[in-house]
């Protein structure tokens, strides 16, 4: 797998989830259904709540279901780059999904004619359920694609604050979460003034981190992207959506 750096351009090397998905080795096909879960979770478990109108525990009942059925379906394999992006063909899978749900009045067996897969990602339900915070969907076609891009920064961020950690860049992850993931109390940004007398850095100093970490945030996004489009021509668009970028 490419890894994020500021000095190598987009990532060119990573593999589309979509090639492990198709892959006979169980656990390539684990991998990529984990990775798969970790981009869509949380879109799909609130357009589930909102635009279905379910429940906490059926809401995340059907979303795990979903992904297990998909993938012992094949049902992602239908995926035709040329009519859309892959995140809408998702939505659209995932409302046929809970239409036959109600059609058939019964659960769907998650992997039903295949070997079973285990979702091992961490389901922070009661994470989404705040995010929610008593939203009324009058779009579920927007609403999707705007969770869409708040789990791809979310996970990005959280594999930013890994990799500081690894390289022991700590403090300079501080400086980006607070200018960029927190606010300074009773919704007000804080000042890269603040961030310095906090941190004990000077404004400067605050500068450049957070410069350093625009980069590598930038970096991850786009590694993130990459692992969850399936062409170069989709990843590109995808990359002017998110982040309004030409490559």
């Amino acid at each position: 797998m490419a890894e994020p750096s500021a000095r190598g351009g987009f990532p060119t090397t990573t593999q589309s989830i979509l090639f492990g998905l198709h892959s006979a080795d169980d656990a390539e096909r684990a991998r990529s259904l984990e990775r798969l879960a970790s981009a869509y979770w949380k879109p799909v478990y609130k357009y589930v709540r909102l635009r279905w109108r379910k429940t906490t525990s059926e809401a995340e009942e059907i979303s795990q279901d979903f992904f297990l059925h998909a993938v012992g379906k094949e049902t992602f394999h239908a995926y035709d780059p040329t009519k859309g992006r892959f995140r809408t063909f998702v939505r659209r899978c995932l409302d046929h999904f809970v239409t036959d749900r109600h059609r058939h009045d019964r659960a769907i067996k998650r992997g039903s004619g295949v070997r079973p897969i285990a979702l091992d990602i961490a389901l922070d339900t009661a994470a989404a359920e705040a995010e929610l915070d008593g939203a009324i969907v009058h779009d579920p076609e927007a609403f999707f694609e705007q969770e869409w891009v708040r789990s791809l920064f979310e996970a990005s961020a959280i594999r930013l604050r890994a990799q500081c950690a690894e390289n022991e860049k700590q403090d300079h992850f501080a400086v980006f979460e607070r200018l960029h993931l927190t606010d300074g109390g009773q919704g007000h940004k804080s000042s890269y003034a603040s961030v310095a007398a906090e941190l004990g850095l000077s404004v400067p100093e605050v500068t450049y981190r957070l410069q350093a970490m625009r980069r590598e945030f930038r970096a991850i996004v786009l590694l993130t992207l990459r692992e969850v489009t399936t062409s170069d021509e989709e990843f590109r668009s995808e990359a002017r959506h998110v982040l309004g970028v030409e490559l």
